[in-house]
């Protein structure tokens, strides 16, 4: 007993020190590190610097480098890697698709393993991203570059459980989101505390912006600790992102940006086009590029989503041979990272998205990014063509430019220092899908519906654009847009905002009735000297009127007919006699005053009664009867009686009668023959199966030595009702010649199952009631 417990307390010790030498070591191996940093000089080792294990990082990381196969720098990683593991806050700007999400990454571990930091310790770094499936990309590159390292991630963005989020967040050391996610957890989740935060990772801190989260981020930084260091990288530079480093960041090291530079130039490998196209035409054109290029991974840019989704579903529906997807704000999240994920894996395919696509993510070997409708400006344009030509690649990507955008836009582009080619389309690879289009919209009113919400939505995309140089919405072609989308006219646009609606929503009605009167005494004053007036426009227009006056702008009848040319009413004067197409013909109505009601007598209690009383109203015009109009607007009743006259002109009612009846009775004939040989077919099937079922029955009476009389049954109500099938054949006089002439013995006649002695002795037992009777029935089976 006394060595048992020598040998147990042995162990102990031993794992104490085991433990304890493997504190020792992490901590030379710690010491070691932090000394190489200190030793460490960017400037001097820049030049030769080229692979990341000439970095002063730990093994864990560079095993998970090397395991995720990231071998190379490039030269943002270069340059802000090195400076960002000292310590330094960062304000880095590079090329879209140069791998700035490894150059903060790399630094955010080797910031949390320099400062010791452990799952006790809780959110010691946090990563902003402005969309959601940029976030999701992030958080696959931490989990593979950090995987053997010890502390927890966590990714929370909109969309999913806030309270399942909640609960887990504050064991987290590493946190990846959106910002309006994180800033509800910092505010909402209880026990997230950020006292030891080490450092904040702003990435994309211009889309951030630009996307109208500059409230969520600056409550965000209120939260943090001002000891923190802070990394913001982004693809361009603007004043609001130099407003929020001077908030954020204290004597950061600008790297990869001029002082005289706003935009970081294009990838190199990549080939850049545009065309001058007018709007009608851009659908045709994009069609006809998908058609040529089904071999290629295309990226189409659209300026809303109700235009991404119009094109998909449009495009779907013509099959161009490639396949196709869509990717908008508005999706749901599991379909937004599936359809991420589907694309990003894909070879030849096809995507339909808005800007939400357009900043940091990584879509591998896109050959073709499409733009087709024009960007906001210069900065979107970069990102945009940025998911071609990344990290090396080759790529290329067109503009589609309308003549009133194209000498403002390449304006732009020329002082940001992009040189974009002129493309010319050959006339003989065009195609036209707009009579496809229009059977598409006419067919289907749910297309017709999308198809005017894209239009709708174009036009605002446009209008709400700052650079009127390059977007003028009153020159944009709305009759020859809405033809180009297979409608059959342009909707009415109604575009909420400006500061002429807000006056007028926010002023009281006092001042608007004062306004009014002022308005009427000057239109009768200038009625006064001759010009005269309308006395409706004095009138006060109630919400009856304006309801009146509304038109219905899902059917756009206006609009068609002002296309078709048949804009007049049916009787008036007009230069096509037949009508033309779609034409609207009305049939005046002669009113007899003699039958209108006096209006002017007092109404009595029962007159009241029966015109508020549906039932009592109906009650003296008798039965409701169905009417049907014919192509003239004639109505006629369903079943109507031929004239006497036509009916003699076929001859006499004796000889139509006979003739009637002996056709019928011909059709009769046949229909009957045709009956009874269906019957007969149906009779035989079902005598082949009940032979069949015989035949099975009696195999197994043979095989099991003639006791199966539960499993026959079983079998009997598989298949079929035997004795419902032999009562049937029975009655049946056809089948009876095919019936054998002795009738087959039953299972309990046959001699080898059961005796002709035996069968009298059997004696009937009335069934038992109770447990009493059960008791005895048993005990008289057992005696005998």
């Amino acid at each position: 007993m006394v060595k048992k417990v020598r040998k147990g307390s042995q162990r102990r010790l031993n794992k104490k020190e085991h433990k304890l030498q493997k504190k020792e070591l992490d901590e030379k191996e710690l010491n070691s590190l932090i000394e190489r940093i200190d030793e460490y000089d960017p400037k001097v080792h820049e030049s030769s610097l080229s692979q990341f294990t000439e970095l002063p990082i730990s093994k864990e990381t560079l095993e998970g480098l090397q395991e995720s196969s990231f071998v190379s720098l490039t030269e943002i990683q270069k340059k802000s890697i090195p400076m960002a593991l000292k310590g330094d806050d960062i304000m880095a700007t590079a090329k879209t698709g140069s791998g700035k999400t490894l150059a903060f990454l790399i630094p955010t571990i080797e910031a949390l393993i320099r400062n010791k930091i452990t799952e006790y310790d809780g959110l010691a770094a946090l990563i902003i991203s402005p969309t959601r499936e940029l976030a999701v990309q992030i958080f696959e590159v931490l989990k593979q570059i950090g995987k053997h390292n010890s502390f927890s991630a966590g990714l929370v963005t909109g969309g999913k459980d806030v309270q399942f989020e909640k609960d887990r967040i504050s064991r987290m050391n590493i946190l990846v989101g959106t910002p309006g996610r994180i800033s509800q957890h910092l505010n909402e989740a209880y026990g997230m505390e950020t006292s030891n935060l080490q450092v904040l990772v702003l990435d994309e801190a211009d889309r951030c912006l630009d996307m109208g989260f500059k409230k969520q981020i600056d409550s965000i930084i209120g939260h943090l600790p001002t000891t923190r260091q802070t990394l913001l990288f982004s693809a361009t530079q603007s004043e609001s992102v130099k407003d929020l480093a001077r908030l954020s960041l204290t004597n950061p090291k600008r790297i990869g940006i001029s002082t005289d530079e706003e935009l970081s130039a294009t990838p190199d490998t990549l080939d850049q086009y545009y065309i001058q196209i007018p709007l009608e035409q851009k659908l045709d054109v994009l069609w006809s590029f998908i058609k040529s290029h089904l071999k290629c991974k295309i990226l189409v840019f659209f300026s809303s989503s109700k235009q991404v989704q119009y094109a998909y579903e449009t495009f779907r529906k013509l099959q161009p041979g490639i396949s196709l997807m869509k990717l908008y704000g508005r999706n749901k999240q599991t379909t937004r990272l599936e359809t991420t994920y589907k694309f990003s894996n894909a070879q030849h395919v096809c995507l339909f998205a808005t800007d939400i696509v357009a900043r940091g993510l990584d879509f591998p070997k896109i050959d073709w990014v499409i733009q087709v409708d024009c960007p906001e400006d210069a900065a979107t344009y970069v990102h945009r063509v940025g998911r071609a030509a990344r990290f090396g690649r080759k790529g290329k990507s067109l503009l589609m430019l309308m003549p009133t955008e194209e000498e403002g836009f390449l304006k732009r582009l020329n002082n940001n220092k992009i040189d974009v080619k002129l493309m010319n389309i050959k006339l003989k690879s065009k195609r036209t899908i707009r009579p496809q289009l229009q059977s598409i919209c006419f067919k289907d009113p749910i297309m017709k519906n999308l198809g005017q919400r894209a239009f709708i939505a174009y036009f605002r995309s446009v209008y709400i654009q700052k650079d009127k140089d390059v977007f003028k919405v009153e020159e944009l072609p709305v009759e020859a847009y809405a033809e180009s989308l297979g409608l059959p006219g342009a909707p009415k646009i109604k575009i909420k905002g400006g500061s002429d609606n807000k006056e007028k929503k926010n002023a009281s009605r006092r001042l608007k009735a004062l306004s009014k009167t002022n308005e009427e005494g000057e239109g009768e004053g200038e009625g006064e000297e001759g010009e005269g007036t309308k006395t409706d426009s004095k009138k006060v227009r109630t919400k009856y009127d304006r309801m009146f006056e509304r038109q219905n702008q899902t059917v756009l009848s206006e609009n068609f007919l002002n296309l078709t040319g048949n804009n007049k009413v049916a009787g008036e004067d007009s230069e096509d006699e037949d009508g033309g197409f779609m034409s609207v013909k009305r049939q005046d109505h002669d009113i007899n005053e003699e039958e209108l009601p006096d209006l002017t007598a007092p109404a009595s209690k029962r007159q009241m009664k029966k015109a508020l009383s549906k039932k009592a109203s109906l009650a003296s015009k008798g039965n409701p009867t169905k009417l049907k109009f014919d192509e003239d607007g004639v109505a006629h009743a369903i079943y109507e009686l031929e004239d006497l006259d036509d009916f003699a002109k076929d001859g006499d009612a004796v000889e139509q009668k006979k003739a009637y009846v002996e056709k019928e009775a011909v059709q009769m004939s046949k229909a009957d023959i045709e009956d009874k040989d269906l019957a007969r077919e149906k009779r035989q099937e079902k005598k082949r199966k009940r032979k069949e079922i015989e035949r099975r029955a009696r195999e197994e009476e043979l095989g099991e030595g003639g006791s199966g009389d539960e499993e026959v049954r079983y079998i009997l109500g598989n298949d079929v009702d035997l004795d419902r099938d032999m009562e049937f054949h029975n009655d049946d006089e056809e089948d009876q010649e095919d019936q054998p002439s002795t009738k087959k013995p039953k299972w309990f006649e046959n001699d080898k199952h059961i005796s002709k002695k035996q069968v009298n002795e059997i004696e009937e037992i009335e069934e038992p009631q109770t447990l009493e009777d059960l008791e005895s029935l048993t005990a008289r089976l057992l005696g005998k």
